[in-house]
């Protein structure tokens, strides 16, 4: 039924357990006869023969047996509880690294916490009545047999019942699947425009955004309501009818069965009997017509995360290679972002050696960012390659490459903790002295010493308890963390002052003297001063690279090969050539 992947493993993992779940719903299942039995000694034994201690042993075994399968029924219900926990804990590695690699490579910004929705859907589901339903399901023949041994009419009455109920059953899904996968789309439009107001919440509050996000999210928000109504609608409509039906269904058992004790052919007992017997057998097919929506959502749920987390799952053994600390090459590169259908950036190709530091200038929008994501391994490029020491990018793991490499985005991005743990990348248990260290070599130390507590002042989601420029220094410190040997700054001065920018040169060149090589992405001429060499890129490819001075020259005499650059791309020039040394 699904392919094979991470879900379906984990599935054959707790096989074990699953099978635990199945024996005790047998166990329930047959259990489930001692209310029937018990009207049947009732009305043709202890009636008949009016013995007291009869019916207290009788009553006895009952309440045993009613005990007994209480007890099975929670630990039943507890074990597929903490069945899903299991399995959600068994794919939290893989759906964290999909959460985190579909967050740099999708378009839509909900597609990325996609395979958390769906993790919760499946285990909303699994906490249901829904798996109960389908356990029970199987024991819907035997009931409908002992129908049959009370007597032909009845087990056919039942019977026919039951099929009815079964094609009400298949209906509902056919007519209700499409709803509920709709009502499941604009669920997860909704929490990403939703996400999106609240990122920008500053912005929305201060230039009063308010009215125009308001009728964004109303009309939105309505279209999810009417998709959940339309799918609700359907569901609980046929559920409506099920319920009715196997009711109707009960009385006509009964009524069949006193015009048999009317008859001869039955005892009041097993009248009693047979009723209870078809009401239990048709029981799992009424509660699976309740849980219908939830029971297609979390299949749809588990097909898609099956396929979608078999893409991170599969990690290809490669040879641990030593850290980098000679060179790094670039051949060929043709850049483009993901699910792109055009390369922003053809034909780039230069080479840095250990100590080296590289501006990377260009009009805005030719693609400076996207090359830094290539070049720190968050993009894969179309074709070329990016190496280090002369290995490609794709022979480290992640994991191994990141320690070597240092990076401060455009948009400073640091999380919920103390500067101590943002700092040394999230680690739980951050060494001190390379916190120290790196936090000395971006210049961020008297900063961080001037906050109320320190290293271990928390700075809350994003860093809102602190400034811009705070955010940037610190995400300085965090891209020096560890001396790595590639150190890639996309525009680290944008919300620096006068000192800041003095910090992150004396960073620049720290990172030199110790043999690492540094690109910065930069508007700023003051920036390029501690640069060896300048990349130059615009219309789409590489316009010039080599020494600093070199290049600036060739480009502000040849002001053709740079078309569109705009205002801040000339000063950058004309700057950096006049303060160049």
């Amino acid at each position: 039924m699904f392919s094979p992947g991470p879900l379906v493993d984990a599935l054959k993992e707790s096989r074990g357990t699953i099978v635990t779940v199945g024996i005790f719903s047998s166990i329930v299942n047959v259990l489930y006869l001692t209310g029937s039995l018990y009207m049947l000694q009732i009305y043709d034994r202890v009636l008949a023969s009016r013995s007291i201690p009869t019916l207290l042993a009788l009553s006895l075994f009952v309440l045993a047996a009613y005990m007994f399968q209480g007890i099975l029924d929670v630990l039943r219900q507890r074990i597929t509880v903490r069945l899903a926990s299991v399995f959600d804990e068994k794919l939290q590695d893989v759906t964290h690294r999909a959460v985190i690699t579909l967050g740099v490579m999708s378009k839509t910004p909900g597609e990325a916490m996609g395979p958390i929705r769906q993790i919760d859907t499946i285990r909303s589901f699994a906490t249901s009545a829904g798996p109960t339903a389908l356990l029970d399901a199987p024991w819907v023949p035997f009931y409908l047999t002992l129908c049959f041994l009370v007597h032909p009419w009845l087990g056919f009455l039942s019977l026919g019942g039951s099929i009815v109920l079964t094609i009400i059953a298949i209906i509902t899904e056919r007519v209700s699947r499409d709803s509920v996968r709709r009502a499941g789309a604009d669920q997860g439009l909704r929490g990403a425009v939703i996400e999106g107001d609240r990122h920008n919440s500053e912005s929305v509050v201060a230039m009063g955004m308010q009215p125009q996000l308001l009728g964004r999210w109303r009309h939105i928000n309505g279209k999810f309501l009417s998709s959940v109504e339309r799918s609700a609608d359907v569901v609980n409509s046929f559920g409506a009818v099920t319920k009715t039906f196997r009711m109707a269904l009960q009385s006509s058992v009964l009524g069949l069965g006193a015009l048999l004790v009317i008859f001869g052919q039955l005892s009041p007992g097993s009248m009693i009997m047979a009723s209870i017997m078809m009401g239990r057998a048709l029981n799992p097919i009424e509660v699976a017509v309740g849980n219908f929506r939830s029971f297609i959502a979390a299949r749809d749920a588990f097909k898609l995360l099956n396929e979608k987390l078999g893409e991170f799952a599969k990690q290809q053994a490669v040879t641990e290679l030593p850290a980098p600390t000679q060179t790094l090459e670039i051949e060929g590169l043709v850049v483009a972002p993901p699910q792109a259908n055009k390369a922003t950036l053809s034909n780039i190709h230069f080479a840095l050696r250990a100590g080296e530091a590289m501006g990377l200038i260009g009009p805005s929008g030719t693609g400076k960012t996207s090359l830094a994501r290539v070049l720190v391994g968050i993009w894969q490029p179309v074709r070329g390659a990016v190496r280090l020491d002369g290995a490609d990018l794709s022979q480290w793991r992640s994991e191994s490459l990141g320690t070597s490499i240092g990076f401060l985005a455009q948009e400073v991005g640091l999380f919920d903790g103390t500067i101590a743990q943002n700092i040394a990348r999230m680690s739980e248990n951050p060494e001190s002295g390379a916190v120290l260290a790196a936090a000395r070599a971006a210049g961020a130390h008297d900063l961080i010493l001037g906050m109320p507590e320190g290293y271990d002042t928390r700075i809350g989601e994003g860093g809102s308890f602190l400034s811009a420029g705070q955010r940037q220094r610190i995400a300085l410190a965090r891209a020096l963390y560890g001396d790595p040997f590639l150190i890639v700054l996309d525009e680290p001065q944008s919300n620096l002052d006068a000192e800041g920018e003095n910090a992150l040169l004396n960073a620049i060149q720290g990172a030199k003297a110790r043999g690492a090589i540094v690109i910065v992405i930069s508007h700023r001429p003051s920036t390029l001063a501690g640069c060896d060499k300048v990349l130059v890129i615009a219309n789409g490819g590489q316009q010039g690279f080599g020494p600093r001075d070199e290049v600036l020259r060739q480009v502000l005499a040849q002001p053709a090969n740079i078309q569109n650059t705009g205002q801040s791309g000339g000063v950058v020039m004309r700057r950096g050539n006049e303060n160049g040394e």
